[in-house]
């Protein structure tokens, strides 16, 4: 259930807190794990040694820096603004979710902590958790729901052949909410020995920030290749919303850049009723839910509702605290696209540029179509390419009927 408690202020100043969102809303018993966790999180920021492994890491193994990709044929069909496509989807694991697995992973390791869980809805974060333990030796666990291994199947075969054990989730919507509540019913039996590698902006601090960290290099690549390709900043830059993670590792070093339009893009599924989509700003109201206040889709009952997007990394009935504050402020802006206009937009992306996205980075692409004829020829728009759509083929072949 969902609390609708608020804070008595807000308080930018304080931990953990992103306006009067954010917190640590976890069970006694994770309380000193979290706090070993953001002590050594504060710790390895100042480690020389800590940052070089990481940054050789993102660079020799992961393939970073992503290139900024000048998307011609889709700008000229379009009309308008010019499209840029930042590439992380190819990155190592075929999305960003490397790049937070990698800063975890090494931060567990220092931890001494042998044994890593994870969640997953879209199969990405697993496979790059997954991928991440294999390269350091440590066990690891994916829960998945039962609904998302169904769904998004080549991911699972990745994470096992990787040599995690996947466990699903039968319980509740059987999606990435019931993957994250199981993830920590485990973490808190196995606290001492274990690692939670919580995958988005969400989650009790530190959780959000060191998430949203460990992708600042996303904006960071953006903003210098930008200015190195035109000379200037984009004139908006948009990313899809599920948990957050992409978007605020797209948006972050623009935050200050107050003419940057910060546009993230949620899943508006099959329509507007509780149940059909997962646009939390449409609908949704404050509350807590697995550790974190932020904007919730719940029942007049204080219930999480059902959600739905033809994406599973998206279909989740909460979002990451930052972005809350974010849309609370108008420092950015939210709106949805539904599971039609997705699927549209994978096939214009897929035949203007050979570029087959994902479902979830679709998202993306189909607020860019929907808005690029409104600017001007000069203005610049950039699009967080999050991930490839290879994982997605058996979705899109049912959809598209090929």
């Amino acid at each position: 259930m969902a609390s609708v408690i608020l804070p008595s202020a807000p308080s930018e100043s304080r931990p953990g807190r992103f306006g009067i969102y954010g917190g640590r809303y976890v069970p006694e018993t994770l309380m000193a794990a979290l706090l070993e966790l953001e002590r050594e999180y504060d710790l390895a920021k100042a480690d020389a040694v800590f940052q070089k492994e990481l940054a050789d890491l993102l660079r020799d193994f992961a393939g970073r820096p992503t290139p900024l990709y000048f998307a011609k044929r889709l700008s000229e069909e379009l009309g308008g603004a010019k499209i840029y496509l930042k590439r992380e989807d190819l990155l190592h694991t075929g999305a960003h979710k490397i790049n937070n697995a990698l800063g975890q992973g090494l931060l567990a390791k220092r931890m001494g902590k042998k044994r890593i869980i994870a969640e997953t809805g879209a199969g990405q974060h697993g496979v790059a958790t997954a991928t991440v333990c294999a390269l350091l030796g440590l066990e690891c666990v994916i829960y998945m729901g039962d609904v998302d291994m169904e769904r998004q199947g080549l991911n699972v075969l990745r994470m096992r052949l990787l040599g995690a054990e996947v466990r699903g989730v039968s319980a509740g919507s059987k999606t990435l909410k019931d993957a994250i509540s199981e993830a920590m019913r485990d973490w808190v039996t196995n606290v001492r020995t274990t690692h939670y590698l919580l995958g988005s902006a969400l989650g009790a601090h530190p959780y959000p920030t060191m998430v949203r960290d460990f992708h600042r290099c996303i904006s960071r690549e953006m903003k210098e290749q930008i200015l190195e390709k035109e000379g200037r900043l984009p004139d908006a830059v948009i990313a899809c919303v599920g948990g957050g993670s992409n978007a605020i590792g797209a948006f972050y070093e623009f935050l200050q850049d107050r003419d940057v339009r910060l546009i993230g893009v949620e899943a508006g599924g099959t329509g507007t009723e509780l149940g059909q989509h997962a646009a939390r700003f449409q609908g949704g109201v404050p509350g807590v839910l697995q550790g974190t206040l932020s904007y919730i889709l719940q029942d007049e009952d204080g219930q999480i509702a059902q959600t739905h997007s033809v994406s599973a990394g998206l279909d989740y009935a909460s979002i990451g605290p930052e972005h809350a504050s974010l849309h609370d402020s108008g420092r950015a802006e939210y709106v949805s696209q539904d599971d039609a206009a997705t699927m549209d937009a994978v096939v214009k992306l897929a035949r203007t540029e050979g570029i087959l996205p994902a479902l979830e980075s679709a998202h993306a692409v189909a607020e860019c179509i929907r808005i690029a004829g409104t600017f001007k020829p000069h203005d610049i728009l950039i699009v967080n390419l999050s991930g490839r759509g290879d994982k997605d083929m058996g979705i899109i072949a049912r959809e598209l009927k090929l």
